[in-house]
């Protein structure tokens, strides 16, 4: 199974990603992850993308895409994945959708978790709380929200015209929402 695993900040992907690689045993692969193994291995691709970060400047799409192809080639893919924090806006799906087409792995679900934005404000505020994490406080995490509203959001509606989306409520207890990723996979 080939999976797109989206949802706003905050709102479990990361933890549901992991539970799901576990059940589907599929790598679950994510984008910052890529990244930063590849500029660890010093690759190609890693000191291009290392370059970019050092000048304080966002790695480029056509980077980003050389990365996930590169890691698409690897033998434990071969049964299927699960995409997490990538695509992040239309340009990147089409042009993902492209690269996965040519090499034979395109996504088979794009999995959208819902949250409502103040449950994902308090969630964050609690994990700024118990791990000392500046990047979730409040005003941050609107101004995260309002972006992804703004250029994540519109890839749902991507994934839908191709038939391939199932959007699952992403509220309730970590097991409960994975049992609802699980039955949308059914």
């Amino acid at each position: 199974m080939r999976i797109v695993l989206l949802g706003p900040p905050g709102s479990g992907k990361g933890t549901q990603a992991a539970l799901l690689r576990d059940a589907l045993d599929v790598p679950h692969i994510s984008t910052g992850d890529l990244l930063r193994a590849a500029v660890a291995a010093g690759t190609e691709l890693g000191l291009q993308a290392k370059a970019a970060m050092d000048a304080g400047e966002l790695v480029s799409d056509e980077l980003m895409l050389g990365l996930i192809e590169e890691r698409m080639s690897a033998e434990d893919v071969a049964d299927g994945y699960i995409l997490d924090g990538y695509p992040r806006n239309l340009a990147q799906a089409q042009a993902l959708d492209e690269v996965l087409g040519r090499i034979g792995m395109p996504v088979d679900k794009a999995l959208s978790l819902v949250v409502d934005e103040e449950q994902i404000v308090a969630r964050l505020a609690k994990r700024a709380q118990e791990e000392g994490r500046s990047d979730d406080g409040e005003q941050i995490v609107r101004n995260r929200l309002a972006v992804y509203r703004e250029q994540t959001a519109p890839v749902t509606g991507y994934y839908a015209e191709k038939g391939l989306l199932t959007e699952v409520d992403g509220v309730g207890s970590i097991e409960t929402i994975n049992q609802r990723l699980r039955s949308a996979l059914d």
